[in-house]
């Protein structure tokens, strides 16, 4: 079975799972989302033998899928040739307990024949130590159990073990079964019961989750799966937030440009938490912050790595899977991430814009105060001494350093909101040093960014190119967005960057030679840089293009081909799912526009 990403995300803000259209699990991290994949069958070559879940349905034709509404509970409905149907639907419990959001390392499976006779096949291959290891099944009276090296995992089913164990094939019954994978702990309670509990209170928490966003008229559903997208992409225990659930999806075929992104970058983080903050979902903000706050604590120079595990400390050195040959065979695998013993200066200004908000917003229990402030200054002490260092650039380039606006203008944003927020905590004197500090660092941007022989902004202070982040300053207040240098930015980047309708990073060689796709979340920047220079039905009409991207359970990915328009790279991809919100929040009609005034 040839992998694909037309995938569906489950998850509870500890672990999440990727289910294919056919109802398989095909990615599962554990104990945790950064974990061992005990399901790795996406990144397992053309025909693994171990590392996924599914249920086979003899004489199976047809497989069709969705979401429950406003959920994160995905059902999948198999057809055979002769009529027989069955659903499965499969969540990851959250609900909240007591004072507390219970979410446990556990995934439910549940099945039920809809039609005729369903003789059906349990396929449950977990595998260990990244693909290395495929643990011996010990069979109880009720359920499995796999033992690793690190932890065990428990399978309990009121389905006939046996069937399983053996992987015989059998009649499903009329009421049908589930299956609870979770810790090696006994099931103290009745399972059915137990179970349609935790899928009951799974529904309502969403819903419950969902009717509090503060939503589009228009795209609400694309915004609504992308918000929840977003969500699964947290570790709630920590606040750190990855950049996506899987790792070594290649940006592009054989291109070898596969990494992990089950980590939390700066970056990245920053941009889902102000796309569920325009959304009102504050939550995410504040655990955030709380994340930060322990990763700024964690070295006393004040030098931030561009990218952290998502528990801070845990190393990130990369390696490989040697026993995994990767997605669709084009290894190699990586686990963990050199970028973060890069030098990138433009994380700086990501830390104090993920936490301006916490100042200035009266629904938040509890707001940014002096001592908030006070740590944020520290982090834009650092932001004004590396703001001219050569650096990596947000592009993670390995092999060459250089002076690059888009960290320069982040450290500018960095003290220009410092300012905003002494304002506000009524610090006149702090606000007129962060103030200068600002000022001097425009100055000097503005000084190399401009290339008046192009005409246009450029990446470098030295052989300045086209770079799709220069459609952010106008974005981040840099430069206004009448400004006519702009204009002529976006105007270049457009004509130039464009490939068969959607916009690459950058045209040029990097250390891994011409990029081949497209970066989908530069086409969702271009979208908002035609809206903010007065061109909103070329916006709408590319970010029209950009939801026809999707895969089939409203997900996108990193990448785009040029060519073909399949969609590549590591998924759901956070940054892909923000330019969604981000655009579709900008783009859209006003409920008063659309509903209250008929148009």
């Amino acid at each position: 079975m040839s992998a694909d990403l037309n995938l569906a995300a489950i998850g509870n803000g500890t672990i999440a799972a990727l289910i294919d259209s056919n109802g398989r699990i095909s990615w599962c991290c554990w104990p945790r989302i950064d974990g061992d994949p005990i399901f790795s069958a996406l990144i397992g070559g053309e025909e693994p033998e171990a590392g996924f879940f599914d249920i086979v349905l003899d004489g199976q034709v047809s497989a069709t899928r969705r979401y429950v509404d406003n959920t994160a509970i995905i059902e999948t409905v198999l057809e055979n040739d002769q009529g027989a149907k069955l659903r499965i639907t499969d969540y990851a419990p959250r609900f909240k307990l007591y004072d507390r959001i219970y979410r446990p390392s556990m995934l439910v499976r549940r099945i039920e024949p809809l039609a005729g006779t369903c003789r059906v096949t349990v396929r449950l291959r977990p595998h260990f130590k990244w693909g290395s290891s495929r643990p011996a099944s010990v069979r109880g009276s009720n359920h499995m159990r796999f033992a690793g090296e690190d932890f065990a995992l428990r399978a309990t089913t009121d389905l006939p073990i046996v069937y399983i164990a053996e992987e015989r094939p059998f009649v499903l019954g009329g009421r049908g079964g589930t299956i609870v994978l979770g810790p090696d702990e006994p099931f103290a309670s009745g399972l059915i019961e137990t179970t349609h509990g935790f899928e009951e209170k799974t529904r309502e928490y969403w819903y419950e989750w969902v009717r509090f966003l503060s939503i589009p008229y228009e795209w609400q559903d694309a915004v609504i799966r992308s918000a929840i997208s977003l969500k699964l992409c947290a570790y709630e225990e920590t606040g750190g937030i990855v950049a996506a659930l899987t790792t070594s999806i290649p940006e592009a075929p054989h291109s070898i440009r596969n990494w992990d992104y089950r980590h939390c970058w700066l970056r990245d983080s920053y941009f889902t938490v102000r796309a569920l903050n325009l959304l009102g979902a504050t939550r995410t903000m504040e655990d955030y912050i709380r994340y930060l706050t322990t990763v700024i604590a964690s070295d006393p120079s004040g030098r931030l790595a561009p990218v952290y595990s998502i528990v801070p400390g845990a190393p990130l050195e990369e390696g490989f899977a040697e026993a995994l040959a990767g997605y669709r065979g084009m290894g190699p695998v990586r686990v963990g991430n050199q970028a973060a013993m890069q030098v990138q200066n433009d994380g700086y200004g990501h830390v104090v814009l993920a936490a301006a908000q916490m100042f200035f917003d009266h629904r938040l229990p509890n707001r940014g105060d002096q001592a908030l402030f006070h740590l944020l200054e520290g982090v834009g002490a650092r932001a004004v001494e590396f703001a001219f260092e050569p650096d990596a650039g947000l592009w993670e380039l390995r092999g060459k350093r250089r002076i690059h606006t888009f960290s320069a203008v982040m450290s500018w944003a960095a003290c220009d909101r410092l300012a905003r927020i002494a304002r506000r905590l009524g610090l006149a004197e702090r606000g007129v040093f962060w103030k200068e500090q600002a000022n001097a660092i425009r100055a000097r941007v503005l000084s190399f960014a401009w290339d008046e022989k192009l005409g246009s902004f450029v990446d470098a202070d030295e052989a300045g190119q086209l770079d799709a982040s220069l459609l952010l300053l106008a974005e981040l207040g840099f430069v206004r967005p009448d400004d006519p240098r702009y204009i002529a930015t976006v105007d270049l980047i457009g004509r130039d960057l464009k490939r068969n309708g959607y916009l690459m990073r950058y045209a040029n060689e990097d250390d891994f030679g011409l990029p081949e796709t497209s970066f989908t979340i530069c086409s969702f920047w271009y979208a908002g840089a035609l809206d903010l220079t007065g061109r909103r039905a070329e916006a709408r009409e590319m970010f029209e293009s950009l939801l026809a991207r999707r895969n089939s359970a409203g997900l996108l990915s990193e990448d785009i081909d040029n060519q073909t328009l399949e969609l590549w790279g590591n998924v759901p991809q956070t940054y892909s799912m923000v330019g969604l919100i981000d655009t579709a929040m900008r783009l859209s009609k006003t409920w008063e526009e659309a509903f209250w005034r008929g148009s």
